[in-house]
């Protein structure tokens, strides 16, 4: 499929950079140890973060206004697993993927199942999608789905549901993730009382259906396509519905979901607090769900999510196991390019959190020295620690480089002859 996946390609793409990242990281190493730091330590732990891959994450995006294909993009989801392979061969912080149905819906689930373990991944959570009509349903969605005030509605997009986990369950995953766009778009539209009603009703079906070691991913949105209401718009109604459903369904936070210069942290705290958190979708956002690249608008943000989330670990709390995914729309990179950098960006401030001295930072905040305890934080964000994730991709076989030897490899020439271009641009939202 491409030398990306060969062995020898990937040493000789390292060999001239082996030295270089030994001496970083020996560098780094001593600076560690005058704070009593094992980098050795600190490198196991980034080499056991994980994320998942969106199927959806590997083709181009776009917006409401247009689509700009690029060259060899994948078609179903055997060609999305190629594409997500390549990306966990050169990070080896990638190995599950998230599905979408009924986008990626096969005939032979077990044969997709074959393939990506063929391929050396697994699967994530599944995501149902009833936000967007498809060619051959009964019943629109234009005016909602889980929440439709049509009964034959929302029986569809509860079976659809329940198919999904039929799905997921051939698939290995142990979790269905809901998301759904409804609400309203003028005042008096809708009835918000009784479309959570609604709601909750639908819910409550698919979560009966749960196989017992399941979970069931409740994610909320601020806003769009419903601008003015949105029925599971905030994280607090998420996480009453997921209180209301039971100990199986818990409260998943998209970076990107929120008003502007809202407090993720804390409600990232919160959630863990009461033993809801289910987990995130990371990408970053500078004036709504922008869906941009980890990390390439406010890291800063990105490592304080980190750092309550370590805090837990750390902390041992109660049913903390969250679930990562990259959920991005790259509408002018390489997809491939903009899931590699996202992945290290994340995998970055995993590590930095690792770094902050915890029994100092508790000592600050109960003698309430804001500064100190603001500058603890700081110190561990403003530490470079790109040689222990290059060292983590070094010794699990990926790269030290994951951008230089896909460009290098130049897959994306490769792999276009096989997977033509329609030709077209498209509009909307993919």
């Amino acid at each position: 499929m491409s030398n990306l996946l060969d062995l020898n390609f990937i040493e000789d793409c390292n060999k001239q950079l082996k030295q270089e990242i030994h001496q970083d990281y020996q560098a780094l190493g001593e600076k560690l140890a005058r704070n009593n730091i094992d980098i050795e330590d600190v490198l196991k732990q980034a080499q056991s973060f994980s994320i998942a891959v969106p199927s959806w994450g590997v083709g181009t995006g776009g917006t409401r206004f247009a689509r700009f294909p690029g060259i060899g993009e994948p078609r179903n989801i055997f060609e999305k697993l190629e594409d997500c392979a390549v990306i966990n061969r050169l990070v080896t912080c990638t190995p599950t993927v998230s599905p979408h149905f009924p986008w990626d819906v096969v005939d032979d689930m077990s044969a997709l199942r074959e393939q990506a373990d063929t391929l050396g991944l697994k699967f994530d959570a599944v995501n149902s999608n009833t936000f967007q009509d498809q060619a051959d349903q009964q019943h629109s969605y234009k005016y909602g789905s889980l929440t439709h005030t049509d009964t034959a509605t929302r029986e569809q997009a509860i079976k659809h549901n329940l198919d999904c986990i039929e799905y997921g369950k051939a698939l290995g995953s142990k979790a269905l993730t809901v998301w759904v766009g409804d609400g309203s778009n003028h005042p008096g539209q809708q009835h918000f009382s009784r479309a959570l009603e609604r709601y909750l009703d639908s819910t409550r079906v698919i979560y009966n259906a749960l196989p017992d070691d399941w979970q069931m991913f409740i994610e909320h949105k601020m806003f769009e396509p419903a601008f003015y209401s949105t029925v599971i718009q905030d994280w607090g109604t998420n996480v009453l519905c997921a209180m209301e459903l039971g100990d199986k369904a818990k409260s998943l936070v998209d970076l990107g979901h929120h008003a502007p210069n809202v407090n993720i942290e804390m409600i990232v705290s919160r959630l863990i607090q009461f033993k809801k958190l289910a987990g995130f979708h990371f990408n970053d956002s500078k004036y709504g769900d922008d869906d941009l690249d980890s990390g390439s608008i406010n890291p800063y943000q990105q490592f304080l999510i980190f750092n309550e989330l370590v805090d837990a670990e750390y902390r041992a709390a109660e049913g903390f196991d969250p679930a990562y995914m990259l959920d991005q729309s790259h509408n002018v990179t390489d997809p491939i390019e903009s899931l590699m950098n996202s992945a290290e960006s994340v995998q970055r401030s995993f590590v930095q959190a690792k770094l902050v001295d915890r029994e100092a930072l508790y000592g600050y905040q109960e003698s309430n020295d804001a500064l100190m305890a603001s500058n603890t934080l700081k110190a561990a964000f403003h530490l470079d620690v790109s040689p222990i994730l290059a060292m983590a991709r070094l010794r699990t076989g990926g790269a030290i480089n994951p951008l230089q030897a896909y460009r290098r490899s130049r897959y994306r020439e490769q792999i276009a002859s096989k997977r033509p271009s329609s030709g077209h641009t498209g509009s909307g939202i993919v």
